[in-house]
């Protein structure tokens, strides 16, 4: 017989990988949106970038912020949003939610601007 070993050697399961969350910041109409999404990837539609699942924060909270309601309201039944890739001011993967959030584009030194765009012909 055979004796066991000295040590025993346990596999555990690979660390599961959490969902990632992605912030989101695009122009739309002279404001500045701030979002959180679990999807966002290069849309079939040409110049598009599609987001989907939109996160918002728990109502657990006594304080409402009106900014993140009014995105709430605005993105309700919402399954997927197409941004025009020139409105994409930046996009970042985050550890943790944020608080959605809308502002007004303001132009200047170290604002955001818009890129300019060809204007069609008539």
């Amino acid at each position: 017989m055979i004796p066991p070993p000295k040590f025993s050697t346990v596999f555990l399961p690979p660390m599961s990988k959490r969902e990632p969350i992605y912030k989101v910041i695009f122009l739309n109409q002279g404001q500045v949106f701030e979002m959180y999404a679990k999807q966002i990837y290069q849309s079939d539609l040409w110049g598009f970038l599609e987001v989907e699942e939109f996160v918002f924060g728990e109502r657990t909270q006594v304080v409402v912020d009106p900014s993140e309601e009014k995105l709430k309201a605005q993105f309700e039944g919402v399954v997927r949003s197409f941004v025009p890739m020139h409105a994409i001011v930046r996009i970042d993967e985050v550890e943790r939610l944020g608080t959605p959030k809308i502002s007004e584009a303001r132009g200047g030194v170290g604002n955001v601007m818009p890129f300019p765009m060809p204007m069609p012909d008539k």
